[in-house]
């Protein structure tokens, strides 16, 4: 039970703090009940335990009628004090103990946090200018693939700097707490190829799927929430391949695939912290394998910190190029240097 409480705190203070306060204060009232423990303690190892059970209850409550409605802001305008929302709460989760547990072990953490594309945006404009070819983007736990559609949103980093890359499109603001930004920012990002990995493709155009997206959301966060039903519009307009299945067996095939003419960059955000330590071993190995063949990027955190990596990949060798330290898990912002 140590364990459970453990991730609820931290998830409480690192997390929601000062994102959340419906999520700050239900999860440190969570660790206290121990019929609530006991329910968390369903959730499947590999799976971040706050995270699956708040969108869950979320996902539970956005269906009823229940007067837990009133506390969460995505449900209702004026929503009531969060310090009155435990006992519904508790009282919503036992009631449905047993659709929690459904969604527990048929659903996933997946979230297709658009904003950060902000600081994949530049990443990826450097690796294009250092090349000069244009991208075959694979990103590992896709989700429903809207990060592979970056150019086509638009970008505000302060400072005066704004892109625009469609003018119908949606306004991505994100605060650059580093260096300025290279004039090649205003380039044109070439991407040739848009490849999606995951064990569950999200299929937005079924409603469950859509309805579980929108159920991961925070329930403060309004603007990420309509930023999300945007680009899952936009993204629908843009040919994407989307592949359902073991990474590892799908990417050489993948990468053998891709025309020479274009350079290969693996990427993945806020996925790599659901791996088990083997796997991650396993994936190392095996850029670094099909690295031998051609160069490839990787673009990754939380593999060993929080920190987001681009790596150069060649001949059987990985070089790191780039850091940004502990960018914003919601994109808000990050430190270019």
């Amino acid at each position: 039970m140590d364990l459970y409480a453990k991730s609820f705190q931290q998830f409480a203070e690192v997390q929601a703090k000062g994102s959340s306060d419906l999520y700050y204060f239900l999860s440190h009232r969570i660790v206290e009940d121990e019929e609530l423990v006991t329910i968390v303690s369903e959730i499947p190892a590999s799976q971040p335990k706050p995270n699956l059970f708040f969108a869950s209850m979320q996902y539970l409550v956005s269906k009823t009628v229940s007067p837990l409605r009133s506390y969460y802001p995505s449900l209702t305008d004026v929503p009531l004090p969060v310090k009155q929302s435990f006992e519904p709460f508790k009282e919503f989760a036992l009631h449905h103990k047993d659709q929690l547990i459904e969604l527990f072990h048929t659903k996933l953490v997946q979230t297709n946090e658009v904003r950060r594309a902000a600081y994949l945006y530049p990443l990826f404009l450097r690796i294009s200018e250092e090349t000069q070819k244009p991208l075959a983007l694979i990103e590992i736990g896709t989700s429903a693939g809207l990060l592979l559609c970056l150019d086509a949103y638009n970008y505000e980093y302060g400072n005066g700097i704004k892109i625009t890359n469609a003018e119908d499109s949606i306004l991505i603001a994100s605060n650059n707490k580093g260096e300025k930004l290279p004039s090649y920012i205003y380039s044109k990002l070439q991407i040739n190829n848009r490849i999606g990995i995951d064990l569950n493709i999200v299929d937005l155009k079924n409603e469950e799927d859509y309805d579980w997206m929108l159920a991961l959301i925070w329930p403060e966060h309004s603007k990420r929430r309509q930023q999300f039903k945007e680009a899952s519009q936009i993204a629908s307009g843009i040919k994407k391949e989307l592949y359902e299945g073991d990474l590892t067996e799908l990417l050489p095939t993948i990468i053998q695939s891709l025309s020479t003419e274009t350079q290969v960059v693996v990427f993945h955000t806020h996925v790599a912290n659901q791996f088990p330590k083997q796997l991650k071993t396993n994936l190392m190995d095996l850029l670094n394998e099909l690295s031998t063949k051609r160069p490839i990027y990787h673009i990754y955190n939380n593999m060993y910190d929080v920190n987001l990596h681009q790596d150069r990949l060649e001949n059987g060798q990985a070089l790191e190029e780039k850091i940004l330290p502990s960018p914003d898990g919601h994109g808000r912002w990050f430190c270019w240097g």
